[in-house]
């Protein structure tokens, strides 16, 4: 049953518990006791009514009332206190120590008191002040005209105060005080929750050597950073003994790593002494625009710029060769860890990327092995476009800086040469492209436009912008180049010559441990087997035939996938396949740069990436089944062993990679090279001699004649020449007129050679000067 209160048109709920049986006692007679309650609105003391006192008697009784309107234990003197407040209040049933009643939620013992604040108090006076004039105003509830409850807010962190609010008859909130309430406000002690003894301690601010140590800790086992450790120790590992010895010898041979350690060091302390001097390097003297000879790593020259000398030289290659190999891996992984692939799988596409066993014949040439950029710039350029191969275009996963530094990357990846970095640079125009078309076809099919968004297309428009320019600044020099020495454009038949056969795919170079000797037969059929043997890996066959039937990539993915691994193989077998009279010739004829490229199977970069993707997607669907049976089972014992078991196609594929790469030791400069001045020429002069030269030159970097790339300047061919004879009158002269100052014959090089006899020949009647320098002989012009 509810009883109504007087003047207030709105039912009162039915009371339960304690309530319930101080309101039966009260209705048969019996007095309840008053109790004191507080007015949380307007904080005042009116004498209790029969009104105001019967009804929640028995509930305050259970739960005292501090003086601000907080719950409180008893009153000190333990007398009943009149009620407060002139209005009528609701106490709805609940637990004063949680806060819990009628829905509403708050705790005093975590600082949710009501204190008689100021600021409450006073919003709630206003708020009673402007709802005292709606007479006649529906309740919320529906009813017509009574009390409402309402909350205060602001007054305390998660506590809400409720009071009856409406009409009553000669009652408002500027009514004075009864002149029998003796109590104010003043007169209140001001005594402090009592439920704050039960709170928590409040948590100890860490000190900064604390956080600092945590953020720490998160960096160091945050997967990026054991994924860049990883590959920095795998590529030490798999290189090795590239760092036993760094500054005495070089992997593979000492002729092409010596002319790329020089072009390391002349980038470098050309752009820190005399940057509008790049490109007219200090070999091929007098030629112009000579750095433009070759790849010339020109992305490596912050590394350049780091000590001097032939040493130097030597140790800043090895350091770059370890490191080509660890973001080449990293790239690869992250690539594959963006298109949806997991850890194992990721992993097992980065090492097969990096040590594919074809990649141990190209161990000579950093410029080959330096392409992590390629599968890192992509991975950028995926993620800040909220694209994956497995789950497809999230709008929301848009950054527009993860695309900005994809392009960055990708510019530095072609600064480091044209042989690696011109196909990947027509791969992103041709992705741009079909992008395009895709998005617009989509648009007009369904009348709807993709989200994309205008940072987004700034970024891509400026990044694009940006990777087209530093081409055209590379572009440049060799375009210079191709018109002061047309000879150097590659022909058709060049090509043909290092173009591989089709048994080139399953044939390994000598340097893999594990091939190199069982397939020393199938090497001698091959013309030019450095560049034809072109395994990627048999392992990595496997694994990516099975993603073909098992894996997390969607069918029409694998199959793209498939058609991109054949494709990139015809493109590699160069005029081998059908003449290259659909694939690639007609590059070779109307792309502009792809003449340069005379090695057509260097494309298998491409062929082991896609491969390596399809491996990754079906060694996460083998690791997502693994997980799955090893939750199912009860008990899960054989889980670990099965969890390790989806390590070995890892580990196969990096076995696969290992090598016997040789590690010769680098020659010795002579004394000579660091004291004459140039121009120079040093004697005697070929393709592999003049590339030691090189690096000896980066002793001071004197102009030398020589000079070692992939094609020769007539200028030098007539040098090699003419100074067959020297020294004699015409060599001499000819030299003169070029320019050459100072010539140095190598004592230890003459060894069947015309300057076998002629090297201690009398030299007075010639006009020159002639002088011992250690294991040389210094000629003065």
């Amino acid at each position: 049953m509810t009883t109504g209160q007087p003047g207030t048109g709105k039912a009162r709920p039915t009371p339960t518990g304690t309530d319930a049986e101080t309101r039966s006692a009260s209705a048969s007679g019996t007095p309840a006791q008053p109790d004191r309650t507080s007015d949380a609105v307007s904080g005042k003391t009116s004498a209790p009514t029969a009104e105001t006192t019967a009804p929640i008697a028995g509930a305050v009784a259970d739960r005292p009332r501090s003086s601000d309107g907080g719950t409180t234990g008893a009153t000190t003197s333990g007398d009943p206190q009149p009620s407060k407040g002139g209005g009528a209040k609701e106490e709805p049933a609940g637990d004063a120590a949680t806060g819990e009643g009628d829905g509403r939620k708050g705790s005093a013992a975590t600082g949710g008191t009501e204190g008689g604040s100021e600021t409450s108090d006073s919003t709630a006076k206003a708020d009673s002040a402007t709802n005292a004039g709606k007479d006649g105003a529906p309740a919320k509830d529906g009813t017509d005209g009574g009390s409402e409850d309402v909350p205060v807010k602001g007054t305390g962190s998660g506590k809400r105060r409720w009071w009856s609010r409406g009409r009553r008859a000669g009652r408002t909130d500027g009514q004075a005080k009864p002149d029998g309430d003796t109590k104010t406000d003043e007169a209140k002690p001001d005594n402090p929750d009592r439920w704050e003894a039960f709170a928590s301690a409040p948590e100890p601010r860490p000190s900064i050597v604390t956080r600092a140590g945590g953020a720490v800790g998160r960096f160091l086992i945050h997967e990026w950073t054991l994924a860049t450790l990883g590959a920095l120790a795998l590529a030490v590992l798999m290189t090795w003994p590239t760092l036993r010895y760094p500054r005495y010898t070089l992997p593979q041979d000492y002729w092409d790593p010596s002319l790329q350690a020089w072009q390391m060091a002349w980038s470098g302390h050309i752009l820190l002494a005399e940057p509008a001097r790049l490109w007219q390097s200090n070999t091929f003297f007098p030629e112009l625009w000579s750095f433009a000879f070759s790849d010339t790593l020109l992305g490596y020259a912050p590394a350049g710029m780091l000590g001097s000398g032939p040493e130097d030289a030597v140790l800043r290659y090895n350091i770059m060769f370890v490191l080509a190999h660890a973001l080449a891996t990293l790239g690869a992984y992250a690539l594959a860890r963006q298109l949806g692939a997991g850890r194992i799988g990721a992993a097992v596409a980065g090492v097969s990327y990096t040590y594919a066993p074809w990649l141990l014949a190209q161990a000579g040439h950093l410029h080959v092995l330096s392409n992590g950029g390629i599968p890192l710039a992509l991975a950028m350029l995926a993620r800040g476009h909220g694209w994956s191969l497995r789950h497809g275009y999230r709008p929301e996963r848009r950054h527009d800086g993860w695309v900005y530094a994809g392009w960055l990357v990708a510019a530095w990846q072609l600064s480091l040469g044209f042989g690696i970095g011109l196909p990947f640079a027509y791969f992103l125009a041709c992705a741009v492209i079909v992008t395009a078309v895709l998005y617009y076809a989509r648009r007009l099919r369904t009348g709807q436009a993709v989200p994309f968004g205008r940072r987004l297309f700034l970024a891509d428009l400026l990044g694009g912008l940006f990777f087209a320019g530093v081409g055209l600044l590379m572009a440049f020099p060799f375009f210079k180049v191709t018109e002061l020495h047309p000879y150097a454009e590659r022909t058709i038949d060049d090509i043909s010559i290092f173009s591989p056969p089709a048994s080139g795919f399953v044939t390994a170079p000598a340097e893999s441990r594990i091939w190199g000797g069982l397939h020393e037969g199938a090497r001698a059929a091959l013309p030019w087997h450095p560049e034809m043997t072109l395994l990627p890996g048999f392992v990595l066959y496997a694994l990516a035939a099975g993603g073909l039937f098992f894996s997390v990539w969607r069918l029409r993915h694998r199959l793209l996938l498939l058609a991109g691994v054949l494709v990139t193989m015809a493109f590699a077998m160069g005029t081998r396949f059908f003449d290259g009279t659909f694939t690639y010739v007609p590059l070779f004829e109307h792309l502009p740069g792809w003449n340069g490229l005379r090695t057509p199977g260097r494309l298998m970069l491409w062929t082991t990436l896609l491969l390596g993707l399809l491996a990754a997607g079906a060694v996460t669907a083998l690791t997502d089944r693994v997980r799955e049976l090893t939750a199912q089972r009860i008990p899960s014992w054989p889980g670990p062993w099965l969890r390790t078991a989806t390590l070995l196609p890892l580990l196969l594929v990096a076995v696969e990679g290992l090598n016997t790469t040789p590690h010769p030791v680098v020659p010795t400069q002579p004394a000579a090279m660091r004291s004459t001045e140039g121009p120079l020429l040093v004697l005697p002069s070929n393709q592999s001699l003049d590339q030691h030269v090189m690096l000896w030159s980066t002793s001071g970097f004197p102009d030398v004649v020589n000079g070692g790339s992939g094609f020769t300047p007539r200028q030098l061919d007539d040098v090699r020449r003419v100074s067959q004879s020297f020294p004699d009158q015409t060599s001499v002269d000819y030299l003169r007129t070029l320019g050459v100052r100072s010539v140095v014959l190598l004592r230890g090089q003459v060894v069947g050679t015309p300057w076998e006899i002629t090297i201690d020949a009398p030299v007075e009647s010639l006009g020159i000067s002639r002088q011992d320098v250690g294991d040389a002989v210094v000629y003065r012009l």
